[in-house]
């Protein structure tokens, strides 16, 4: 129900934020050519410059539509101006946007588009990047069509992380090229050590994401490894400068600000010894001020009390709860299913028409404004999204290399994420929830 909901979010919008809602979705459909308009509204200008006309309206695709109302990019959904923040351009996302438009087919962006989507209701996942853009939907395109562009081109998380995962390294461990060989042994070393690991929920039944910083020395590993492994309380019990490492939170800043917007909690930096001060200091001054409103200092278990309830709180850091991080290693044939490329297939097909009808069914949406015809494909959309997400968790076995989470049982065949199993509590509900203290995507290695 709305009231469980919080503002902003799938279920409790406003008539104005839902506008904007419609309007992305308007957006994202003339830049994947969904709408059969993309080339329609182009305005190119070649000023004056022969033969740049056809250039210039490549480059353009997209931003047209938003020729006729620039007001969108001036004010957010409580009628403020939008912050320094957002209109600094801080990560260069428009220059990235207009190079994906210009180097893609606007089909190839509608593949990449719905392959981010995994199990999240389609809306949930564009209204992360509308609030993280204060309702202003062409800054919202812009950084959504970026990070899905970062996620599937530099980062390679379909084709690279989740298709090979702990398994893949493991092989690589063994691999005769020695540059192979390091990446594979370093990133399981991450894992094995237990410098990094998920486990419970908080107060508001948010992941946690615990890093043993006095674990870290950047020499130990590539930042290539690291940036493939880190996942996000920070706790600094035995921090020295030797734990320093600024690589990977320049990398953790970028991830939370521009590719998986509006999945962090709130950061716990635990137990920070005084030197932690002035590093603090220079970090702070790279971060968005959301996002640096998020990060708490705490100290003790009383700290961390007030987030997270003391059954919760692993016994390393005070708490109750008798659970202690221990890696498992890859069984052998645990990812036999990935080889049945014929089922995977048919499942990719079925996800293609569902793809197909949402998008039918929400251009349909856009146009409406009330009335029982509206509620009638509310209904409709709800209900393929519900399919799509299911069907997720059935092709997921088939293109996701199981995960430490997937052996030890903490996630479900379905979906459901169980941290508690044997004190038999309830599986954590699934749905548009942020971690407490980092940021938990649908890739879940």
């Amino acid at each position: 129900m709305a009231h469980n909901v919080a503002p902003g979010h799938l279920g409790n919008l406003t008539a104005e934020q839902e506008d904007k809602l419609r309007k992305l979705w308007d957006a994202v459909f003339m830049v994947c050519g969904v709408s059969g308009e993309h080339n329609a509204q182009l305005v190119p200008t070649n000023d004056g410059n022969p033969g740049a006309e056809a250039e210039t309206t490549k480059k353009k695709r997209g931003f047209s539509y938003f020729r006729g109302a620039p007001q969108l990019a001036s004010t957010s959904s409580n009628g403020k101006s939008a912050t320094d923040s957002t209109n600094k351009d801080k990560y260069g996302l428009s220059k990235q946007y207009q190079e994906i438009l210009e180097s893609q087919k606007p089909e190839e962006i509608r593949q990449t588009m719905w392959a981010m989507m995994k199990h999240d209701h389609p809306d949930a996942l564009l209204l992360r990047f509308l609030r993280a853009r204060e309702w202003d939907v062409e800054k919202a395109l812009i950084m959504l069509i970026s990070a899905m562009n970062w996620r599937h081109t530099k980062m390679k998380v379909d084709q690279d992380i989740m298709r090979n995962g702990e398994a893949g390294a493991a092989s690589d461990e063994k691999s005769g090229d020695w540059k192979i060989r390091k990446l594979g042994h370093d990133f399981l070393k991450q894992s094995r050590m237990g410098k990094s690991f998920l486990h419970g929920t908080d107060k508001e039944g948010r992941p946690i994401c615990v890093v043993k910083v006095r674990l870290h020395k950047a020499s130990d590993q590539s930042p290539e490894t690291l940036e493939r492994y880190t996942n996000i309380i920070f706790d600094m019990t035995g921090f020295t400068m030797a734990n320093m490492d600024y690589h990977p939170v320049k990398f953790m800043i970028q991830c939370f600000e521009a590719n998986y917007p509006e999945s962090l909690g709130v950061v716990l930096v635990h137990n920070a010894p005084w030197v932690f001060q002035g590093i603090w200091r220079i970090i702070r001054g790279w971060l968005d001020p959301v996002v640096a409103a998020k990060v708490h200092f705490t100290n003790y278990r009383a700290g961390l009390e007030e987030f997270i309830s003391p059954d919760h709180l692993i016994k390393d850091l005070e708490g109750d709860e008798d659970w202690k991080y221990a890696f498992e290693e890859p069984i052998e044939g645990e990812n036999d299913l990935m080889r049945d490329t014929q089922t995977r297939d048919r499942l990719l097909k079925e996800r293609e028409e569902l793809y197909a009808q949402y998008e039918a069914a929400t251009r349909r949406w856009t146009r409406l404004v009330a009335g029982e015809e509206r509620q009638a494909l509310e209904a409709e959309r709800d209900e393929i999204a519900a399919k799509l997400r299911d069907g997720y968790w059935q092709l997921d076995p088939y293109v996701r290399a199981r995960s430490l989470y997937d052996r030890q049982g903490v996630i479900r065949s379905d979906g459901d994420v169980d941290w508690y199993r044997k004190m038999g509590s309830n599986p954590a509900p699934s749905g548009e929830t942020n971690s407490s203290v980092g940021a938990v995507a649908n890739e879940v290695n």
